[in-house]
């Protein structure tokens, strides 16, 4: 047990000194392992939860870095990001 809270205790404060999308993508990724192993009790779906928790987690860390900026589409189809209107 006290093996445990110290690997969770140093897994936190590692977190600490990320950024936003490092800090998202690791909660997502440990997150969805749990999840998808838990609902298929397999390794294999523990990976694919990892996979998918981590790009969602990265994605909305990412989002939390710039605010006041928005992401635009012009009229070809492409992503800039600029101040929020």
């Amino acid at each position: 047990m006290l093996k445990r809270i110290a690997v969770v205790s140093v897994s936190i404060g590692a977190l600490v000194s990320c950024t936003p999308t490092e800090r998202g993508t690791a909660i997502g990724a440990g997150t969805g392992a749990i999840v998808g192993g838990a609902v298929t009790n397999d390794l294999g779906g523990a990976a694919v939860g990892a996979v998918a928790g981590g790009v969602a987690g990265a994605l909305i860390g990412r989002s939390t870095e710039r605010r006041g900026y928005c992401v635009y589409r012009d009229r070809f189809g492409r992503t800039f990001e600029a101040r929020c209107r």
